[in-house]
């Protein structure tokens, strides 16, 4: 007898929920996920091989779990004054998210976002017994301080996500909806700043808003800009009071010391591993103005994604493309796909398969 899921003894906040997933397919050319699809330089990948050999000298012993050396690369890494008592990490941003629900969500509490935004964040917020609040968007995805602190003000939520810049769209957050959000609550303010390094240098971090503060948390990551999608790291900076609160539920040494030891070394090499960061933004704002010669419409984007409107039949155009050996993302937006920005040679095989479909001009 095969048993279903649905006759096991789930959560019943559980049932329905769908897993988070994105098509896997061995195509040449993959740009559905944002991944940096460059290569570790090989003198980083030497270092970080190096590093990893001699932490699993002692991999019989349990790692530091403090993380202290990474902690500190991370606070050098930011700079603005961190301190690596302000710092925290985990595996991957997804699980330094789930962290501070565990921490400030929970049954009984709710979290916001708005939509359309990140699809884990309902996720983490639903798996950990919270309930999730959508909010909503201009119809060119951008928010306003007075728009986003008027919603929350009537929501009043315990805890309120701004994805800046914006994930599915690539939508630049100013900081003045961060601090109009920030002044509106009583509650948690994550500025998730996933890609970060990929707005213009000029544009300052919420990390500058810390102080004084210390509802304030700013999510980033190391799977983006730093091509480390395979290490999992993520981490924050808040209040070091902040911090205390997630080790109350982080698991037992849940950063591996194989783990530390490679993200540490990488972040020796910062301004090696960011020098891929001018290239991809060059292939994305590249895609940008050959979808749009094309016919179809570009969101600004801050990110290494470009989402593009204007498409009749998003399943049959994704479709077309991946005959055509190319995987992009159709992320539920109506007439809306989108697209990561690689190498040059990935951003040509995109935008040729793109016009053998057909352009709408």
């Amino acid at each position: 007898m095969t048993v279903r899921l649905d006759d096991l003894p789930l959560r019943d906040d559980l049932r329905g929920m769908t897993p988070y997933g994105a098509p896997q397919a061995a195509l040449p050319v993959a740009l559905n996920v944002n991944e940096n699809t460059h290569p570790v330089p090989a003198e980083v990948a030497d270092d970080i091989l190096d590093a990893v050999a001699r932490a699993l000298r002692d991999v019989n012993r349990y790692p530091d779990r403090e993380f202290t050396g990474l902690r500190e690369a991370f606070a050098g890494y930011l700079g603005h004054g961190l301190t690596p008592e302000q710092i925290w990490a985990a595996n991957g941003s997804n699980e330094v998210l789930q962290h501070i629900l565990q921490a400030f969500g929970g049954p009984g509490r709710t979290a916001m976002g708005f939509a359309p935004t990140y699809s884990m964040y309902p996720i983490l917020t639903r798996a950990t017994g919270a309930r999730w609040i959508a909010g909503d968007r201009a119809h060119d995805f951008t928010l306003s301080p007075e728009s986003a602190a008027a919603q929350v003000r009537e929501q009043r939520p315990d805890i309120v996500f701004l994805c800046a810049p914006n994930n599915p769209t690539g939508t630049p957050l100013r900081l003045d909806v961060v601090e109009a959000v920030y002044d509106a609550t009583d509650g948690i303010v994550i500025v998730d700043e996933a890609y970060q390094e990929f707005a213009p240098r000029d544009e300052p971090s919420a990390v500058t808003l810390l102080p004084g503060r210390p509802r304030l948390v700013i999510s980033r990551t190391m799977s983006k800009a730093f091509a480390f999608a395979g290490a999992r790291v993520g981490y924050l900076a808040a209040d070091p009071a902040f911090v205390d609160a997630l080790r109350l539920v982080r698991l037992p040494y849940h950063l591996s010391a194989l783990t530390q030891a490679a993200a540490t070394a990488a972040l020796g090499h910062a301004d090696t591993m960011l020098s891929m960061v001018d290239e991809i933004v060059a292939q994305r704002d590249r895609i940008s103005a050959t979808v749009s010669a094309l016919g179809y419409s570009a969101h600004e984007s801050w990110t290494n994604f470009v989402l593009f409107g204007g498409v009749d039949d998003p399943a049959a155009t994704w479709k077309a493309l991946y005959d055509r050996g190319v995987l992009i993302r159709d992320v539920g937006i109506a007439h809306h796909l989108r697209v990561t920005a690689g190498t040059a040679d990935e951003t040509t095989a995109f935008l040729d398969a793109l016009a053998s479909v057909g352009s709408r001009s």
